[in-house]
């Protein structure tokens, strides 16, 4: 049984954000890694219907990213709302990004940003449960409906034989996990690939753990599903040797291993991304998806800056605005940008008047949403808030069209329903609208 642990983050409700994952591997308890494979694999077998080898990294704003300091300012409002910062051009134009964005600002051709996204949930844990699964479940610190993830994992699996479908890098999503789809279909989640040691330790075999040994080992599992046989009118066991036979394979072929690989990279790429924790996250992100991984998020710290927001801002900007300009021409010049959907958004924005505590608070009546890839319309700007970025005033959007169009990329019918706890179907949207700006 493996634990991996998350690193741990803290907003302003003070509850410490630390996630762990169990994987049961080899073992004669729980749930192995072959028995995860066949559940993943069943869905997209029993469809009968052949999905898009397409992906979705999705940039998680942990904590609320302001709309102001990023890619909506508002250079002819009042100092208490404007800010800070100064508003910079853009390469469309006539439009202007925060000066935080300088990168970005130079690539906004190739992006798209919707900045009349709202809702009304003011708590982090309820902003981001929708944000992550597109439903309003009030307050909670479990997932009550299945992340976008958890979805993609069950519908989709993986783009390649012998990498996992969904993964989370650097921090853990709140709300990233799976729900009544079960636990099969939680994320492979890893720490940060910047750190001198970084391994991961699933993918290789443990010390003084041969392939020689494992080899034993899988005969003797065959043994106990020799003597379960006996008692199997369904033909489960029989089914059960070509996932176990997968499972050994991602332990003891390179394509898993190498694919997490960062120090494959060249130095000039890791430099273009950062050297920094959230910069060779999104690296190994850029990686996994080229591989074969369907989704990935990628979620670092807190954008919640009640108090002192300008020096805040002035840390966490940089590194931020760096990798995403690097990931979305990277993935143009290696001609992924159709097939890979890059999205950026936190569960809400913040407050259009800066506080007393010179920060802003939490806004969820209008945030901004980055888009990138994914064969979509690039180089505009939809929607718009009014002139102190209080409200959309143009193309209302809700968080579950952001979900959505990520649906529509990977190929799911966001209205399928799978049961829930209580045998109840559920739709994975309730509300389907598309952005139909980006289409």
């Amino acid at each position: 049984m493996l634990t991996l642990l998350g690193p741990q983050t803290t907003c302003c409700d003070k509850l410490p954000r630390r996630s762990f994952l169990k994987a049961g591997f080899l073992g004669l308890t729980g749930m192995s890694l072959a028995q995860m494979l066949q559940i993943r694999a069943h869905t997209v077998q029993a469809s009968g219907v052949s999905l898009p080898k397409t992906s979705v990294i999705f940039l998680e704003l942990a904590g609320g990213a302001s709309q102001f300091e990023t890619y909506d300012p508002k250079p002819n409002a009042p100092a208490e709302y404007r800010g800070w910062f100064s508003a910079i051009p853009t390469k469309l134009p006539g439009v202007q990004f925060c000066e935080l964005m300088p990168q970005q600002a130079k690539i906004a051709d190739k992006l798209a940003i919707v900045r009349s996204v709202y809702h009304h949930l003011i708590n982090h844990d309820s902003g981001a449960h929708l944000t992550s699964t597109g439903y309003d479940v009030g307050n909670t610190d479990i997932n009550l409906t299945p992340s976008i993830g958890s979805i993609a994992t069950k519908v989709r699996g993986a783009n390649a034989p012998g990498l996992p479908a969904y993964v989370t890098v650097l921090g853990m999503p709140i709300y990233g996990r799976s729900a009544y789809l079960g636990n099969s279909h939680d994320p492979f989640h890893i720490g940060n690939p910047n750190d001198g040691n970084f391994k991961i330790k699933n993918l290789t075999l443990p010390d003084g753990l041969t392939t020689s040994r494992l080899t034993d080992r899988r005969t003797l599992l065959r043994s106990f599903d020799n003597a379960k046989r006996v008692l199997d009118n369904h033909g489960i066991a029989s089914a059960m040797d070509k996932f176990t036979h997968k499972a050994f394979g991602m332990v003891t072929s390179d394509l898993a291993r190498n694919a997490f690989d960062i120090s494959q990279e060249s130095p000039a790429v890791r430099d273009m991304y950062g050297r920094n924790g959230y910069g060779q996250s999104v690296l190994l992100a850029r990686r996994l998806v080229e591989a074969g991984v369907t989704f990935i998020t990628v979620t670092e710290g807190s954008w919640d800056f009640h108090d002192n927001a300008k020096s805040a801002s002035l840390n966490k900007s940089p590194t931020y605005d760096r990798a995403v300009a690097a990931l979305v021409n990277d993935l143009q010049a290696r001609g992924l940008d159709r097939d890979v959907l890059v999205v950026a958004m936190g569960e809400f924005g913040r407050t259009p008047k800066i506080n007393k505590l010179n920060g802003r608070d939490h806004w969820p009546q209008v945030m901004s949403v980055l888009f990138a890839g994914g064969g979509l319309q690039m180089g505009q700007i939809i929607g718009a808030s009014n002139a102190k970025g209080e409200e959309p005033i143009d193309a209302p959007y809700k968080p579950q069209s952001v979900l959505a169009m990520v649906y529509r990329h990977l190929g799911i019918d966001p209205a399928m329903t799978f049961d829930d706890l209580t045998g109840r179907p559920r739709h994975l949207l309730d509300h389907r609208t598309l952005i139909k700006e980006l289409i």
